[in-house]
């Protein structure tokens, strides 16, 4: 009764069929089943014709008056049903129209609030705006209220001089500015710990964090599940947490992301189905921990980034293919571990692919103590060992390639090498 088709540029709201043609159909389809339910009957009861009466008696007219009856209250109730449902389909219209009126002045409201000076003021805008994502209609409002979340995240801090004099980007002067933001993050965090299939849940949605400037926060135990989520170029500082969280069949992107003076963890975090980027990252003079990360049936480069100064450690981090049959494959082609301190203690490079090819090994120390190599798991190729120290002692498994030199030469400078992976000496 309802022609569902694409309103016209302009207009929004529900478009019917004009009456007259609404109940004209209906009539035609009334005859059309009903036609079809008697002579179903008739062929179901087998019968050969209709036995005819010479004369009229008053029961056959009073069963043809019932019937006449019967025909008007019908068409009657036709009617009624054709106008009920087209009331209904109005008023249903109009709840719509009312919901998203009310979505959208609370949407309003609270963006205003988050514009507004006071911190107090911003606060009740964030959980205004994460209220109002739980109660979205549609998924499509949803992501409105989560990009908007993340864009006050992006947004610069009021500049502010260090002691030397240089503009500079903090939260030393304005800890309530700096509170919003842990807030934000927090609420975000919590949703993102519900089941998949909870009301409230934002799994399955993206997450934009370009270029912000990320002081503490955590988001542990976080389910990344679908969707796309992009730290690019964001700034680590202070202690921001991802311990345990899960990147599962989503698009994660660190690319150009920088962890500088503050501390990062995925520790336990479980990387699957997916692909994650840290090309072009930079760790500097800060801790970032992937202890006991899983990194399975996922691609994960590292391709170009570069470890200076501070400690990163992957100790316990476990590089594995899927059960299922797919490699995954991580990526360090190209990294520069200057001057850092990297720990891959007991790693497991298993079932996936590991590529250190073109690396640059200098004036930092790499460690190796304890992992465990599959055969041709680790690549080495074209890296370059100088001035620095990488250590390979107790590891387990086949030597990676590139790393052992085949003509039975000494390791390159600064590389140990565990005994089973020496060169046997060769005879003269």
């Amino acid at each position: 009764m309802s022609r569902q088709s694409r309103p016209p540029e302009g207009r929004v709201g529900l478009r019917l069929w004009p009456v007259g043609s609404v109940l004209a159909l209906t009539f035609l389809a009334a005859l059309v089943v009903a036609a079809a339910v008697f002579f179903t009957g008739w062929d179901l009861l087998g019968a050969r014709g209709i036995a005819r009466e010479r004369q009229l008696t008053s029961k056959t007219v009073f069963e043809l008056v019932k019937l006449s009856f019967g025909v008007v209250a019908g068409s009657g109730a036709l009617v009624a049903l054709v106008v009920a449902y087209r009331r209904q389909r109005v008023d249903e219209d109009g709840a719509r129209r009312d919901a998203t009126r009310l979505h959208t002045e609370r949407f309003t409201g609270a963006v205003a609030q988050l514009g507004e000076e006071p911190a107090a003021v911003r606060l009740g805008g964030v959980h205004a705006l994460a209220g109002l994502a739980d109660d979205a209609p549609d998924r499509s409002r949803r992501q409105t209220c989560i990009d908007v979340l993340c864009a006050y995240l992006r947004l610069p801090y009021p500049p502010e001089e260090d002691p030397e004099g240089t503009e500079a980007r903090g939260s030393h002067r304005h800890p309530g500015l700096h509170e919003v933001r842990r807030t934000v993050v927090r609420l975000i965090r919590d949703r993102l710990r519900l089941p998949g299939d909870h009301p409230h849940s934002w799994q399955g949605y993206d997450f934009d964090f370009t270029g912000a400037v990320l002081e503490g926060g955590s988001l542990d135990h976080a389910q990344f599940s679908g969707g796309t989520v992009s730290f690019d170029d964001t700034v680590f500082r202070g202690a921001v947490l991802l311990n345990g969280a899960r990147f599962c069949g989503s698009t994660v992107n660190f690319t150009g992301a920088r962890f500088a003076g503050g501390t990062a963890n995925f520790n336990g975090a479980h990387f699957s189905g997916g692909r994650v980027s840290f090309e072009g990252a930079s760790f500097r003079g800060g801790t970032v921990g992937f202890g006991a990360a899983l990194f399975t049936g996922c691609t994960v480069s590292f391709k170009g980034a570069h470890f200076a100064g501070g400690a990163v450690s992957f100790g316990g981090a476990q590089f594995s293919g899927d059960p299922g049959g797919f490699r995954g494959t991580v990526s360090f082609h190209g990294a520069r571990f200057c001057g850092a301190a990297v720990d891959f203690d007991r790693a497991g490079f298993a079932g996936g692919a590991v590529d250190l090819g073109g690396a640059d090994f200098s004036a930092g120390t790499v460690t190796f103590t304890g992992a465990r190599f599959a055969a041709g798991s680790a690549d080495f190729t074209r890296a370059t060992f100088s001035g620095g120290a990488v250590g390979f002692s107790q590891a387990r498994g086949a030597a990676p390639a590139g790393l052992v030199p085949t003509d039975g030469g000494p390791p390159p400078p600064g590389v140990s090498l565990p005994d089973s992976w020496r060169p046997a000496p060769t005879r003269p």
